[in-house]
């Protein structure tokens, strides 16, 4: 399992093959972002959102690690947008280490208010792009109306009915084991 606090800073490189276009206006926008994470996610939220991702894991072995990101770091900015950074982040903090490879990271960057979803390879194969798209989408419809907290609860409640679509029945009554933190992890 692993565990992260208010303090945790995540300093390794991107250790990725997939390369995006240098942007020095991404940089920038990074670079000038004043934290807000604390700001727009009380402890009351962070605690909501862990209940949330508990209830969302009951029934099935899937699992949902919430990432939540002021910014982009400012060394990594100019090669890597939101999409690398969520991957980045996947494969760091073991989402895809689960025994049944059933992990979903949702990432989350108020910089840019774009949510990403990163998902393993078991539940890759028996979903599309355009249903996690389709969660992006009304996630940031709700950012754009900064109702932060809803959006967010409700991502994870449709992630959490997508994967027990697939992995409630396909395991059985295999126990659910809790291997991520239901926590979100704040960064920046």
């Amino acid at each position: 399992m692993v565990t992260k606090t208010d303090t945790t800073a995540i300093v390794t490189e991107p250790k990725l093959q997939e390369q995006v276009q240098p942007s020095l206006k991404r940089w920038l926008k990074h670079v000038l972002y004043m934290p807000a994470s604390k700001r727009y996610f009380s402890k009351q939220d962070q605690q909501v959102i862990a209940q949330t991702v508990k209830q969302a894991e009951e029934g099935h072995v899937g699992e949902i690690q919430v990432v939540i990101e002021g910014h982009i770091p400012s060394h990594q900015a100019y090669h890597q947008n939101t999409r690398l950074r969520a991957q980045q982040l996947f494969a760091e903090l073991g989402v895809w280490d689960t025994e049944y490879n059933s992990g979903v990271l949702l990432y989350l960057n108020l910089c840019e208010k774009t949510v990403e979803i990163v998902i393993d390879r078991g539940i890759y194969q028996a979903t599309t792009q355009q249903i996690w798209q389709q969660i992006c989408d009304v996630m940031i419809s709700e950012l754009k109306n900064k109702n932060y907290r809803t959006a967010v609860t409700n991502g994870v409640l449709e992630i959490g009915q997508i994967l027990n679509l697939f992995y409630g029945s396909q395991y059985g009554q295999v126990t659910n084991v809790n291997e991520l933190t239901n926590n979100p992890i704040i960064v920046n």
